[in-house]
């Protein structure tokens, strides 16, 4: 059974950074694509950041330079690092892996709030 267990969210100020972290289980962690995704009120869920195997990385355009994916194989742990956070960031946050690059990719965390307002 695979779990995704995403943390590290909350309310935090414009212009501050936040640090989610995933925990995976019951997956091959080391082979996974690891992904996160986030839906805002209203709004439809889109791709935030994305990590393969071989560590190459995809971010949504509205991240690069604020937002860094990274991943530990030895705690099958993916991290998201979110910097200089903008209210239009603020969504659900959710962590997503897949075997074999697909999309939308096969698994999901429950989610996690990110709230950016002064």
């Amino acid at each position: 059974q695979v779990q995704l267990v995403e943390s590290g969210g909350g309310l935090v100020q414009p212009g501050g950074t936040l640090r989610l972290s995933c925990a995976a289980s019951g997956i091959i962690f080391s082979i996974a694509a690891m992904g996160w995704y986030r839906q805002a009120p209203g709004k439809q869920r889109e791709l935030v950041a994305y990590i393969r195997r071989d560590y190459s990385t995809n971010y949504a355009d509205s991240v690069k330079g604020r937002f860094t994916i990274s991943r530990d194989n030895a705690k099958n742990t993916v991290y998201l690092q979110m910097n200089s956070l903008k209210p239009e960031d603020t969504a659900v946050y959710y962590c997503t892996a897949d075997m074999y690059n697909t999309h939308p990719p096969a698994y999901w965390g429950q989610g996690t709030q990110v709230t950016v307002s002064s």
